[in-house]
């Protein structure tokens, strides 16, 4: 069931209750409410936005069953240790005193149940199964797709909870990239052939955005031209956003965030000069750089303290102490937090509106739960901003914000990648749960050797604007400048006519000013890895027409073609490199002939 607000009903409410607390239910909340109330089922998968107030209807409803007697306790499951405490806190607000320090033994009479995490269910899961058997129990289990982070965890919740007496499973993301069923999830087979989730109640981005009850989001996107070199010493240069193999694309990703580089300098003097602008509307906005390791957030740190003279909030690990930075700095004004992951999903601080993408994991769960962190809405006309480079799968992540995904539990049983339209799906998921510190395949050693920013487009619902521009620049200062309060429709207006200005501006440009690509993004399509093999097969073909005609080897083809038009290997080369290849063979062709 998809819903949009009840027309009869507020879609969203006036002033920012705290977290999990409002005191008038929005519409989508009301009508899953009713949903329920009506159909008393024991499993409820609920399907909410980041920011549309899963919390608030979880725990109206919990109280709904402790009043009317149908459950004795409740028992919420959450991914994260500062996660159950902001349960535990938003619960008492409401009167249900959770304990979030539980561990084992009685539960003191002074407490309606216990906030835990997936990993301690994983731990002791016949303590939680004996809870729920001695009396009848509600299990929220939040963010349920965690439950399929792991077979062992997937296994202690079904284990554990399987004689609840309700449980209601809460995501915000329910897709996945792999296989692993969630426990208590309903599962149904399409005319495909293939299993996929099935919610109960879903409330999605676009629905939210109709309603007020979260903010638009304006990615911007930067590119710009990179320097590595491999382990075998070859230096490789290459653009952010032109066609590359999968192991460069990586390795130009990874360059572009080297805190060593401009990249990252410039990126985030453009995102301060982004949230300056946010905050003339929304005085309190705060900036949150998601980095993908600690020496980078660290790096990060400093060079935001350059930008700003302000000291940024660092938070490097999910333990107590990084609980009470993301607590103080969601109460206080100051303008940058830089995190490692843990700030990704669940954790609540809604005046943050600006954001830089400075990770290089690259799933759409969680990418999807990271912008998630900027679109809470306190009051309407708010915008969320997100820096992000020039990678097409992240620019496909985000031009597909309202796109809604079910968990997939089947996939078709191909032989190989090319087959299988989720290999490359699985793989990346793969590499995003392994350790920050693990080297992977996509990732070989390498050393960034520099970096500089380009401004590259505005991504918002669907459709791309802008003219590429340099850090500093006028034109740059136009997508920068744009209000921090707006209507989504006010938005979009804004950016077609900042583009046409641009547009009008450049043709006015004498030809030898025009440093840039002076074409519009929208005429400046992001060329896919797929495209870049075409242009190597290509290469190849006329590489193999060449030795008919000349008797030379391939090989010695591919040596001489590298000698006159420099650049790595084939295999390594940018889809430019490859292009003055296949005209360089066509020019040798014509010669003989």
């Amino acid at each position: 069931m998809t819903t949009t607000a009840s027309h009869h009903l507020s879609p969203a409410f006036p002033g920012r209750a705290p977290w999990g607390t409002a005191g008038k239910l929005r519409a989508w909340q009301q009508g899953a409410m009713e949903k329920y109330i009506q159909e008393q089922p024991r499993d409820f998968l609920a399907v909410a936005t980041p920011g549309a107030g899963k919390t608030t209807f979880a725990l109206t409803l919990a109280s709904w069953l402790l009043h009317h007697h149908v459950v004795q306790q409740v028992t919420v499951v959450a991914p994260t240790e500062h996660l159950k405490k902001q349960w535990a806190e938003a619960a008492a607000r409401i009167g249900i005193k959770l304990d979030p320090d539980y561990s084992a033994g009685p539960l003191s009479k002074e407490y309606d149940g216990v906030a835990v995490t997936y990993a301690g269910v994983g731990v002791r899961p016949m303590l939680h199964r004996n809870r729920c058997e001695q009396r009848k129990t509600l299990v929220i289990l939040d963010e349920i797709h965690h439950a399929g982070d792991s077979k062992s965890w997937g296994e202690a919740c079904q284990e554990a909870f399987d004689p609840a007496t309700r449980r209601l499973a809460l995501t915000g993301t329910p897709f996945r990239s792999d296989t692993n069923p969630i426990p208590f999830v309903v599962y149904e087979e399409g005319n495909d052939g293939i299993r996929r989730s099935s919610a109960d109640y879903t409330y999605g981005y676009g629905n939210a955005l109709a309603d007020g009850v979260v903010r638009p989001v304006i990615f911007l996107s930067y590119s710009g031209n990179m320097r590595w070199r491999t382990k075998a010493g070859d230096e490789i240069a290459a653009r952010l956003g032109e066609p590359m193999t999968k192991d460069a694309i990586g390795q130009a990703w990874r360059t572009a965030l080297a805190p060593t580089g401009e990249w990252i300098p410039n990126v985030l003097s453009a995102a301060d000069k982004r949230l300056t602008e946010v905050r003339k509307g929304i005085p309190d906005a705060g900036g949150l750089v998601i980095a993908t390791d600690q020496e980078s957030a660290r790096e990060y740190a400093k060079i935001l303290k350059r930008v700003t003279g302000e000291k940024a909030t660092v938070v490097l690990s999910d333990e107590k102490a990084a609980s009470k930075k993301i607590d103080q700095f969601s109460g206080d004004d100051s303008r940058w937090m830089v995190a490692v992951r843990m700030v990704s999903e669940g954790v609540d601080v809604p005046r943050l509106a600006v954001g830089v993408y400075a990770t290089t994991i690259s799933t759409p769960l969680f990418f999807a739960q990271a912008v998630g962190r900027f679109v809470r809405s306190r009051r309407r006309g708010e915008t969320a901003s997100v820096f992000v480079p020039t990678i097409p799968m992240l620019l496909d992540f985000a031009n597909e914000m309202e796109v809604e995904r079910d968990h997939v539990l089947d996939k078709p049983k191909k032989g190989s990648d090319e087959e299988n339209p989720f290999a490359e799906e699985d793989k990346l998921l793969a590499d995003a749960e392994k350790l920050e510190d693990e080297e992977t395949e996509e990732q070989l050693p390498f050393e960034a050797l520099e970096s500089d920013a380009v401004f590259d487009r505005v991504l918002y619902d669907g459709a791309e604007f802008g003219m590429q521009a340099h850090p500093g620049s006028e034109e740059e200062q136009d997508y920068l400048g744009i209000p921090g309060l707006l209507e989504p429709d006010q938005v979009q207006l804004l950016l077609q006519k900042r583009q046409s200005r641009q547009i009008a501006h450049s043709r006015q440009k004498p030809a030898a000013e025009a440093d840039l690509l002076e074409k519009p993004a929208g005429a400046r399509p992001v060329v896919t890895h797929k495209q870049l093999l075409g242009l190597r097969k290509q290469l190849n073909t006329m590489v193999s027409a060449y030795t008919h005609q000349s008797g030379k080897p391939h090989g010695v083809i591919h040596t001489e073609l590298r000698r006159v038009c420099g650049g790595p290997p084939s295999a390594e080369a940018t889809a430019g490199q490859i292009q003055q290849r296949i005209k360089k063979v066509q020019e040798w062709a014509t010669r003989m002939n």
